[in-house]
């Protein structure tokens, strides 16, 4: 049997202040340290061990993987770092308060800009300093590849195109993986894993912090995935996430 282990980045201080963060590179609150640290030591009491890691270019989940490596004693081993597995860029609306959002345009518009398939947010000019095409960390990139917002099919677009070079291809040569990511890319990574319907994704919640781990048989289809750790307090967690874009 195959395992593949997921873990969407601790809470960051944008996720603490309930805005869309997307590509900005905002960094842990002390909670999202300690639940970083908190992953890494359920990992260790599980018996998990890693011989490659996989990232985005953002602190947050950067760190959440750094805590988490540390906690098991395997810092030491290669980390690639991608901006495929960044989070799905939220155009203008980043930075924003979601809350105060959903006010000004109402639950049910917010509630499309973040869980629908196939919606984008408005998207950013590129004259705007928020353009991640000012970012030095992504001038490797063609100005197709930066985005002014994306839908979570354009997410999905992204990460399919690497998953079959870099994870896919490593699964199949026995090593063991840790991605640590965010919660529309592994939303999307979801999605494509688990064949789930445009409409059953919209209902997928990631939890900050927890690990997700993916049981695989050889010819990688899921045979079971689940989140490690209380399960009250990971479906507690996912709740969270769900109510963030409500008014109220």
């Amino acid at each position: 049997m195959i395992k593949l282990v997921l873990i969407r980045h601790g809470e960051s201080l944008w996720n603490k202040e309930n805005r869309f963060s997307g590509w900005k590179d905002i960094d842990l609150t002390p909670l999202g340290e300690q639940q970083a640290k908190e992953a890494g030591l359920i990992l260790k009491q599980e018996g998990f061990a890693f011989d490659m890691a996989y990232t985005s270019l953002l602190k947050r989940a950067i760190r959440t993987l750094n805590f988490v490596l540390d906690e098991i004693d395997q810092l030491w081993i290669p980390v690639t770092k991608d901006w495929h597995w960044n989070e799905r860029s939220y155009g203008a609306l980043q930075g924003l308060n979601k809350a105060e959002t959903a006010k000004q345009y109402g639950e049910e518009q917010v509630h499309i800009w973040r869980r629908s398939y196939n919606v984008p947010p408005p998207a950013l000019k590129k004259s705007d300093e928020r353009y991640p095409g000012n970012d030095p960390r992504y001038t490797h990139l063609k100005e197709s590849e930066i985005p002014v917002a994306e839908s979570l099919e354009m997410t999905v677009n992204r990460l399919q195109s690497v998953l079959e070079k870099d994870i896919f291809s490593n699964l199949r040569r026995g090593k063991r993986l840790l991605i640590s990511a965010h919660g529309n890319s592994i939303r999307a990574f979801i999605k494509i894993m688990d064949q789930l319907s445009n409409e059953e994704i919209i209902d997928v919640n990631v939890p900050t912090g927890v690990p997700l781990v993916y049981e695989l048989d050889d010819n990688l289809h899921p045979i079971k995935s689940y989140y490690l750790g209380d399960q009250e307090e990971v479906e507690a967690a996912m709740k969270e996430v769900e109510d963030q874009g409500k008014s109220k």
